[in-house]
């Protein structure tokens, strides 16, 4: 089992939620680690860009796979075609999504940065996390929403 950080922008998050959390895209340049990294029983946490909040966690419930239905959008012709099915875990309503300054800066994973440089560490679309920051970030995620 590996942990993964998908960073997303909110209308991305937004599509994902929309669709009951059945599918994650990642962008083109995410080949290797989707097709050849992922695996079900994985864990995925979701960063969002912009807000710099955790919003969510889901399982991998699938191999990767190749997909061009447009669902998820950035750049013009970036239509996120590398993709498994994921199954949600934790979903916390928008007010109640955990700010990364409030447990980032803490992470195993961000410790890779200087320390006045760690927002870096949520760049890019998909990142492998160490199992420990997972579940620091679940169990965030679990307080925000009133669960344990």
């Amino acid at each position: 089992m590996t942990s993964w950080m998908g960073v997303t922008s909110p209308d991305n998050f937004e599509r994902t939620r929309e669709r009951g959390f059945d599918m994650q895209g990642f962008k083109t340049r995410q080949r290797k680690k989707v097709m050849e990294q992922m695996t079900p029983g994985d864990r995925l946490v979701y960063y969002i860009t912009g807000i710099q909040a955790f919003s969510a966690t889901a399982r991998i419930t699938s191999e990767g796979f190749e997909g061009h239905e447009v669902i998820w959008r950035s750049k013009p012709g970036e239509d996120y075609p590398w993709r498994v099915k994921v199954e949600a875990d934790l979903v916390l309503p928008d007010d109640e999504w955990v700010p990364s300054h409030a447990i980032a800066p803490g992470l195993t994973y961000v410790q890779k940065w200087p320390a006045e440089h760690w927002k870096l560490a949520f760049q890019g679309n998909l990142h492998k996390l160490p199992d420990g920051d997972f579940d620091a970030l679940r169990d965030a995620l679990a307080r925000a929403s009133g669960g344990a």
